[in-house]
């Protein structure tokens, strides 16, 4: 597999951003909204191309460009990948100069423009949280293992270009008519050096696909060679997602969500978690009753192939799972076994 050189830019932008108006769209429906803005399908009027259009929300002004869109623009300007959704332009919406708020003597304190701001992505027909809901929806071994390929291909891409998503779920995760998934969102996402252990928030990942590590008092998620698992964890999440499978279930609080962790990978100790009863906090959230690993019995009706994927994710040591050579090597050899067996 080819890997692009790491730090490779994007030389071939056309238009040059943020030189175009959003009228050169046509607004066909809204299609999403979130904490980041609101999702339009739109048709460029010019070539009649379909696209999606990502409204950035520009809510807390005060503090000026979003942080968050900044670090998106960014780093997909430095990533692309067949598997990694590509932003192909920002353009911006006619605006108009408005006055702050007045002070004491009745004077505007300067002025603003009042513009909005668009992201303008491929577009994609699906996310896979939306397609797994679908009643009656099943995925076929060989679909799971094409989308599985292609999810570990993109990720990896990622990872060499020092990348962390941070954010890996169904919602982001697009797949076209055609079969083809690609990694998007990445609000969350942050550039990381292998050299430089700078201290990163273990907080932004969805709690549901957040490593147990993460859920624990006092835990420091950025130690050397640990960066990476933060989304090879979510990966495993997302595996059970295209079964339909419960094993790595939603909750809405850290207790819930470890306890049942450790229900599906044992409960933690010095044999599957080296160090770990050292650790701040471990008599608190150790569990009160023997676990034993379940992930074999949870997930029974997975082909040999996809186990040995899940049992070499979902494992408790934090350092074992960050390990390419433990983890991606049987993913990909797993995962291309479509090629042959499709």
């Amino acid at each position: 597999m080819a890997i692009a050189a790491p730090g490779q830019l994007n030389l071939n932008e056309s238009p040059a951003w943020g030189s175009r108006s959003v009228n050169c769209f046509e607004k066909l429906e809204q299609i999403g909204e979130g904490t980041y803005g609101q999702v339009y399908m739109a048709r460029e009027i010019k070539t009649g191309e379909i696209v999606a259009l990502k409204k950035i929300r520009m809510d807390n002004e005060r503090e000026g460009f979003p942080i968050t869109a900044i670090r998106e623009i960014k780093i997909l300007k430095k990533l692309h990948h067949e598997n990694v959704i590509k932003l192909k332009e920002i353009v911006t919406s006619p605006g108009m100069i408005v006055p702050r708020r007045m002070n004491r003597g009745g004077q505007a304190n300067g002025n603003k423009y009042k513009g909005g701001i668009y992201m303008v992505f491929e577009y994609m027909d699906h996310d896979l949280t939306g397609l797994a809901d679908r009643p009656g929806m099943r995925f076929s071994v060989p679909q799971i293992k094409c989308y599985m390929r292609q999810l570990l291909t993109g990720l990896h891409y990622c990872h060499v270009n020092q990348v962390l998503h941070r954010d890996i779920k169904g919602s982001n995760l697009l797949i076209d008519n055609e079969g083809n998934l690609k990694l998007a969102d990445f609000g969350l996402a942050r550039s990381f050096s292998h050299e430089h252990n700078a201290n990163l928030t273990n907080r932004v990942i969805t709690l549901w696909y957040r490593m147990h590590h993460f859920l624990l008092p006092k835990w420091k998620p950025m130690r050397k060679g640990i960066k990476v698992g933060i989304d090879n964890h979510s990966v495993s999440s997302n595996l059970s997602c295209f079964e339909q499978t419960s094993g790595v279930a939603a909750w809405d609080n850290k207790p819930e969500q470890l306890n049942k962790i450790f229900e599906l990978c044992g409960a933690p100790d010095e044999v599957n978690w080296p160090g770990v009863s050292k650790m701040p906090w471990y008599n608190n959230f150790k569990p009160t009753r023997p676990m034993k690993r379940r992930v074999r019995e949870v997930f029974r009706n997975f082909d040999r192939h996809a186990l040995e994927l899940l049992e070499r994710m979902l494992t408790l040591d934090p350092v074992q799972v960050s390990c390419y050579h433990m983890v991606f090597a049987p993913c990909y050899l797993w995962a291309c076994l479509c090629v042959e067996n499709g």
